[in-house]
């Protein structure tokens, strides 16, 4: 018990420091490279940015404020389980935030000939310099890579996850879908602030594709599962080795068609990262072990990812849908 509790704790810190890595990126990409140019992202940041370029008001205060309220919603719609390591990258990210963009004023105040540029009305300069689409390319990039990080440890940067978690709950629509759809709306909204203009706006909208295109990377590298094949005379001890890192292993009847023997055959689904491991494992207690790799398009199930299909409605479903509505 004892054992299991402290695997639970070193899962709990590496995915707090993946969040707070993941979170650290997306907050140089964002300040760095997104809003000397007066770039519009999605997310909550965006819009803060939108109000940031309209009025001043800082982009950290706006995210932080309109978080606390969505998170009180949150945890009456969906709980407390949903809501933690929410209101950790809530805190930490507006933090972030903040102190990134005085770093980057110190910098272009302490070093000026480092910047070709300094945005007047925010006081940032330009890393990328005179450069505003490739600022778009390399910061809509660290900030998907940033966000990818945080969503493999299971976390959430809050914001429009939250809007789009809520909305999922009550309406057949896709998380993914929801969350599309407000960062249209608040990178759309970019073109009416006193810098918006078209090209501003289709810079936004490169940004949103780009930054979701690294996040499926990193999500999706992350999560992809190999399975293995190991033949070994020694399989008992392999398979208990094995089991001994918290991974499932499946014992199969095989014969060798040559030799007529009978063999065991250990089946090992795992996570691509944790390949190297078994590897070693395997090797130390079988050097001479046949073994199968092969990448697999999917698991699904305990240790996975979960079932995703939406049970289709039976007519009986779709009438009582009807009469209650009526």
């Amino acid at each position: 018990m004892a054992k299991i509790l402290k695997l639970s704790l070193m899962q709990d810190v590496r995915d707090y420091v993946t969040i707070t890595l993941g979170l650290l990126l997306y907050a140089i990409g964002f300040t760095c490279f997104q809003l000397p140019y007066e770039i519009t992202t999605g997310g909550l940041a965006g819009a803060g940015a939108v109000i940031f370029y309209a009025t001043g008001f800082p982009v950290q205060y706006t995210f932080f404020l309109v978080n606390i309220v969505l998170l009180i919603v949150a945890v009456k719609v969906l709980g407390w389980k949903f809501c933690v390591k929410t209101i950790y990258a809530v805190f930490a990210l507006t933090f972030l935030l903040g102190a990134t963009q005085e770093v980057m004023r110190e910098l272009a105040t302490l070093h000026p000939e480092w910047f070709s540029y300094v945005n007047p009305s925010s006081g940032l300069p330009t890393v990328v310099k005179n450069n505003i689409f490739m600022s778009c390319i390399i910061g809509a990039a660290v900030e998907g890579i940033g966000i990818g990080l945080v969503f493999l440890s299971n976390g959430s940067t809050g914001g429009t996850d939250i809007i789009a978690s809520i909305i999922n709950k009550y309406k057949d629509v896709t998380l993914g879908q929801m969350m599309m759809l407000c960062d249209l709306i608040i990178i759309t909204s970019s073109l009416f602030t006193p810098s918006g203009s078209l090209d501003r706006l289709l810079y936004g909208y490169c940004t949103l594709i780009i930054t979701n295109l690294l996040l499926d990377y990193v999500v999706d590298r992350g999560r992809q599962s190999v399975q293995f094949f190991i033949f070994s005379r020694k399989y008992e001890d392999i398979a208990t080795a094995i089991s001994a890192t918290h991974r499932g292993v499946t014992v199969l009847d095989g014969q060798g068609w040559y030799t007529k023997e009978s063999r065991k055959v250990l089946v090992v689904l795992a996570k691509r990262r944790e390949s190297t491991n078994i590897f070693r494992i395997i090797q130390g207690i079988d050097p001479a072990a046949f073994v199968s790799q092969s990448r697999v398009i999917g698991v699904f199930g305990e240790g996975f990812d979960r079932i995703k299909v939406k049970a289709e409605k039976t007519k009986g479903d779709k009438a009582k849908s009807v009469n209650t509505q009526g």
